[in-house]
């Protein structure tokens, strides 16, 4: 998906109050601060002013669109891919992720450099949509899941990345349940 189709797609999402789901999670952000999968930059209106913001994009036209959008907040935008960030270890202050550990390949090594990046007592800020566990919904989101992946650039329904957060060995400090189990809103510590 291009990066003016993922903006199309989104108006309507952010109408509904995923901005607002966004403000409340950046409101947590602070110093120096990554975004993996920037996208279209979206979440760029939402950070404090005082962050010091550098962004990971592997997608051309989304790293472009988001270029775009970046002139009122000074960051940095790269090409880059969550599976191998090319940062120090313990370097950022705050790691931001929303709506990609669904597109990642190996969403397990994004959310294990995520942790090797983070300074010891980061904060991690992570929104996204999961696997429902409910019988019916979850048996049609892996139905579904073949088709929407070829369809919205490698995105899956099914994910949920709660085990993967455990594994790296993040703390929930926050943690919120959305869409009626369809999304999920952590704050988490390293």
């Amino acid at each position: 998906m291009n990066g003016s189709a993922y903006d199309l797609v989104f108006q309507p999402l952010e109408f509904a109050g995923l901005h607002k789901l966004r403000a409340q999670l950046l409101s947590h952000a602070h110093g120096k601060t990554l975004e993996i999968g920037i996208g279209t930059g979206l979440n760029l209106p939402h950070y404090p002013p005082d962050v010091e913001l550098t962004g990971v994009e592997p997608d051309d036209s989304m790293r472009k669109k988001a270029m775009k959008r970046v002139s009122p907040l000074k960051a940095r935008i790269t090409a880059d891919s969550a599976m191998a960030l090319p940062f120090h270890d313990n370097e950022f202050d705050t790691v931001v992720g929303t709506l990609v550990l669904c597109t990642i390949p190996d969403p397990a090594l994004a959310v294990r450099e995520v942790y090797r990046v983070l300074k010891p007592g980061g904060t991690f800020l992570l929104l996204e949509h999961v696997r429902k566990n409910t019988p019916a919904a979850g048996k049609i989101l892996d139905l579904l899941t073949p088709l929407w992946t070829h369809l919205a650039d490698g995105c899956h329904l099914n994910r949920d990345p709660s085990p993967l957060i455990d594994d790296a060995g993040f703390r929930t400090e926050e943690y919120k349940t959305l869409w009626t189990g369809l999304g999920k809103l952590w704050v988490l510590k390293k």
